[in-house]
């Protein structure tokens, strides 16, 4: 019996080993990510007057601008590589996918500017996980292979708290203040559904992440580009597409990248990971006077979002719910 065991043994510790080195990865590539976005967020703050000089576009052609670098990057590694289009039905699924990712968000925080904070939209945003959490077992079905994550939605509900408490908002108070709110509502929703739906596209029809990344960046740019000529002549601000859109355009490779490494619910942390990454640059380099609700609301965001990342996943075909049924 023993001379079993120790057979046996052995086994199992390689199979743990070889799935810890498999999921380092994919948590190395969201923590980046997550790195890139804060870094991007806090660099007006952190960079002396006058440093940040580019280009000034409007909110939405430059990020129709970003969009469409990064597809016409994606369509050269596609040609060298000897990637083949997506059939129809991809292909349509992929276009849905730029839509829900960014020309909702990016076109209703264009229509919105103004009505509602900074801090009010990164509190809202946090509801991305959560939104996947409860997308991902029926957007992300294809022959009962939809997996969910244990503990993803009380995780979910603390990183929520959390960032209510680091980023606290008040109730609108007017129509365009509720609006605007229920608008952010809604771009954290589609954010959310498309990352299901694009998991779903790489993961589950064996579609290449770097076809889905050139056709649905690529749309993302064409629609955001004739949306915001229409901005341009209404709407005066702008900013600046400077050196840093490398990282934003390294950035969506990541997100691509993850796409097929990651499920929806993973890959939306990087939504309440991100502010927590610019919340800890910020007090290293501007060391603000910190309240302790503050720091139990960065405890509760590490935490919710911490065991989303490294939870193990379970099939839906063999979930309570689902036999339920």
């Amino acid at each position: 019996m023993s001379a079993r065991f120790a057979r046996i043994r052995p086994t199992v510790h390689c199979s743990v080993g070889v799935e810890m080195r498999g999921r380092l990865g994919p948590v190395a590539g969201l923590l980046l990510l997550s790195l890139l976005w804060a870094v991007g967020w806090v660099r007006a703050d952190l960079a002396p007057p006058g440093a940040l000089a580019g280009m000034k576009l409007s909110p939405l052609l430059n990020e129709a601008a970003l969009l469409g670098a990064f597809a016409g990057l994606a369509a050269i590694a596609g040609v060298i590589l000897k990637r083949r289009w997506p059939p129809g039905e991809i292909s349509s699924k992929a276009l849905l996918v730029g839509f829900g990712l960014f020309v909702v968000p990016a076109v209703l925080n264009a229509l919105i500017q103004g009505r509602i904070d900074d801090t009010t939209r990164v509190a809202l945003f946090s509801l991305t996980p959560l939104f996947a959490v409860i997308f991902e077992p029926h957007l992300g079905t294809d022959g009962g292979l939809a997996k969910e994550i244990r503990g993803a939605f009380p995780a979910a509900m603390i990183a929520v708290a959390g960032t209510l408490l680091v980023f606290p908002f008040d109730l609108p108070r007017s129509y365009a203040a509720a609006g605007a709110l229920l608008g952010v509502l809604f771009a954290a929703a589609s954010v959310a559904a498309a990352n299901c739906l694009g998991v779903e596209i790489v993961q589950r029809r064996a579609s290449s992440s770097l076809t889905l990344a050139g056709v649905s960046t690529g749309s993302a740019a064409l629609l955001l580009g004739i949306a915001g000529l229409f901005q341009l002549r209404s709407d005066r601000s702008s900013v600046a597409l400077d050196a840093w859109a490398v990282s934003d355009v390294l950035a969506m490779g990541l997100l691509f990248w993850l796409m097929r490494r990651m499920s929806a619910v993973q890959m939306t942390t990087r939504f309440l990971i991100a502010p927590l990454m610019a919340n800890l640059i910020s007090l290293a380099y501007l060391r603000p006077h910190v309240q302790v609700q503050a720091w139990i609301g960065l405890l509760l965001i590490g935490a919710g979002a911490g065991w989303m990342v490294i939870a193990r996943a379970d099939s839906s075909e063999s979930s309570p719910r689902m036999l339920l049924r």
